[in-house]
């Protein structure tokens, strides 16, 4: 099991507390510091069955500024979506949690760390 996390977010501090008193075994990516590339992020797309502006922050700042709050959610603009995610990784929501069984979960509340703990 591998969370995404930025380690100054409160949610991601409570899924780690989480994994913690479960005691999960997992590894942390500090993905501000360690940026998924276009790939990685395909993939966890892929696994989370989302497109990426359903992962995407468009309350940050950057999102206005490249123009994300007003592009297309469409498949013909997904690559321009991946791309902006992956070359700005803050735009991401976090945490998300990848299980071995090849699935992941955007883990925002209680019930979606309990459904990824089930997975692991």
């Amino acid at each position: 099991m591998e969370i995404w996390i930025n380690p100054e977010c409160s949610k991601c501090q409570v899924a780690l507390e989480t994994l913690d008193a479960e005691g999960v075994e997992y590894t942390v990516r500090r993905y501000l510091d360690d940026p998924p590339t276009v790939v990685e992020l395909e993939q966890v797309l892929d696994r989370l069955n989302l497109d990426p502006w359903h992962v995407a922050r468009l309350g940050e700042p950057a999102a206005t500024e490249l123009g994300l709050v007003d592009l297309p959610q469409t498949p013909q603009h997904r690559s321009e979506w991946v791309e902006a995610l992956a070359a700005h990784p803050i735009l991401i929501q976090r945490p998300i949690i990848t299980a071995a069984d090849g699935t992941a979960r955007v883990a925002r509340d209680a019930d979606a760390i309990r459904e990824a703990i089930d997975l692991h």
